[in-house]
């Protein structure tokens, strides 16, 4: 009998369990890398709405060879030489700040919805009209250019519908991979698949950027309609639980991960918690209560601090390049790539955060000390910016890191650990609540921070850097009980094996 190639023994090699694991995890991840792939553009677009108008000398024209010149340019596009109507205005900065709060406040506000609705339907279905809907939304903003539309209101509005309709994406994904994926290494796991984030707003720059220059309604529509194919994808492929398959990989209790989120004064209360009160009672059958997800220890202190470690890493996103192209003077399309180097530190940063969780077992801690170092990071980079591009790069990574370590590891492995919780006696419907809050109060965060940054930058963006370093002491601040609980039951837990 002849030796069976290489290739083929490779795939045998693992269980129809682990490849079907192995598909859900990457189906989940591309799913919501598109939801983040269609959340850039704005940013990207921003440095074309508006632009810095020539000065009168600078355009020493006489008046048949301006209006030779202006012409064809105004029949194309429709702009002013200012940029886009009606962001072509001196207060372009808060009309900007208006259309990302548009978007994120309809997002937080959606997002606690989302969760408890989400339990109460097929997350197939919940999430496949989601993302059709999110796509129309979003190549909705670029035919804006196409047809010559210069009302706020109407991109006000595209933006509103768009946050609502988004928050079908976060929810539906950590239940569905909190499903396939037990505690044990969860923080590396999810560390690894939350690089979604990341990979969704590089791809969603560097797309936006190629059209940004030259047609900047494509910059919207060509994501509006990659979100759309992947809820076709997600329609036809996407499987919510392992039970639906027979699949024997249900996840189980990890004994060794129960003491990452202590939540008790008393560190071994929580392998005997109470139940958290649920509409069918002991059977955990039924979708959790809005204030019975709230009673699940950690998850209040959790939402707190990631309402201020979204603020600085929404602020970076919706932002960062419009501070590129002022500090470093360079066109919209290359402050868009250059952006997009934050974000691959961010990749970094979630997996370390996650790697770094699973090994100390200490969740809190973790994110403290990420939050502790990166706000002298941000100082350091509001200056070092300013002396040229090889510094730039170096500081985007290193912020990157630490900005979206803590980001990453509170709205993945952390709610997942929540959402699972002993206390819920086997709940698992409540993922997808507890995720919803969380993410929610994040999301009241990632509303606030940009419309901040519109409001102080015309003050000088140091102001800014001063607010997003505020925002992390503040996220800091909320985790100091955990944080002190963790290191406490570390050392009774050290001095117990030692007698």
């Amino acid at each position: 009998m002849a030796q069976l190639p290489p290739g083929i023994r490779f795939i045998t090699s693992f269980t129809r369990d682990q490849w079907y694991r192995a598909f859900i995890f990457s189906l989940t991840f591309l799913l919501y890398a598109s939801f983040h792939l269609s959340r850039k553009p704005i940013s990207i677009v921003k440095g074309e709405l508006h632009k810095h108008c020539a000065a009168p000398q600078e355009v020493e024209l006489n008046d048949k060879e301006y209006a030779a010149r202006i012409q064809p340019v105004k029949k194309l596009s429709n702009v002013s030489q200012c940029g886009w109507e009606p962001f072509d205005k001196n207060n372009y900065k808060q009309l900007l700040g208006a259309l990302d709060y548009s978007f994120l406040c309809a997002y937080a506000i959606g997002m606690y919805l989302s969760g408890i609705i989400g339990e109460r339907l097929p997350i197939r279905y919940y999430l496949t009209v989601g993302m059709l809907a999110s796509g129309f939304f979003t190549a909705m903003f670029g035919l804006g250019y196409f047809y010559n539309i210069h009302n706020l209101w109407f991109y006000i509005m595209a933006q509103i519908a768009n946050g609502l309709v988004q928050t079908t994406g976060w929810p539906s994904v950590v239940t569905c991979i909190g499903n396939w994926f037990g505690k044990g290494r969860r923080g590396l796991i999810m560390g690894i698949w939350n690089s979604h984030t990341s990979v969704g707003n590089i791809l969603g720059s560097l797309i936006a950027a190629y059209w940004v220059s030259t047609c900047w309604g494509l910059s919207f529509v060509m994501p509006g309609v990659i979100i759309a194919v992947m809820g076709i994808v997600c329609f036809l492929f996407l499987i919510e639980h392992p039970k639906d398959i027979n699949c024997s990989c249900t996840p189980s209790s990890d004994p060794e991960m129960e003491h990452l989120l202590i939540d008790s004064e008393n560190c071994s209360v929580s392998l005997n918690s109470s139940p958290v009160a649920t509409g069918e009672g002991r059977h955990g059958t039924s979708a959790i209560s809005f204030f019975g997800a709230l009673r699940i220890p950690g998850v209040i202190e959790f939402s707190l601090c990631l309402l201020f470690a979204k603020l600085v890493s929404y602020t970076f996103l919706f932002w960062l390049p419009l501070y590129i192209t002022n500090v470093e003077h360079l066109d919209a399309k290359r402050a868009g790539d250059l952006s997009t180097l934050f974000d691959v530190g961010g990749i970094f940063g979630g997996i370390l955060a996650g790697l770094i969780s699973d090994r100390l077992e200490k969740r809190a801690s973790t994110c403290g000390m990420m939050l502790l170092l990166a706000a002298p990071t941000l100082y350091m980079f509001s200056a070092v910016s300013k002396m040229g591009l090889e510094a730039t790069v170096v500081m985007l990574l290193i912020s990157g890191a630490l900005v979206n370590g803590p980001y990453a590891l509170i709205t993945t492995a952390v709610s997942a650990d929540l959402g699972t919780h002993k206390s819920l006696k086997g709940n698992a419907r409540a993922l997808s609540t507890v995720t919803a809050i969380i993410d929610g109060t994040g999301s009241v965060g990632a509303a606030l921070g940009p419309l901040l940054a519109g409001l102080i930058s015309p003050s000088g963006w140091n102001n800014v850097f001063y607010m997003l370093m505020v925002a992390d002491a503040c996220a800091l601040l909320f985790l100091l009980r955990l944080i002190q609980k963790e290191l406490r039951c570390n050392a009774d837990h050290t001095l117990f094996k030692e007698h």
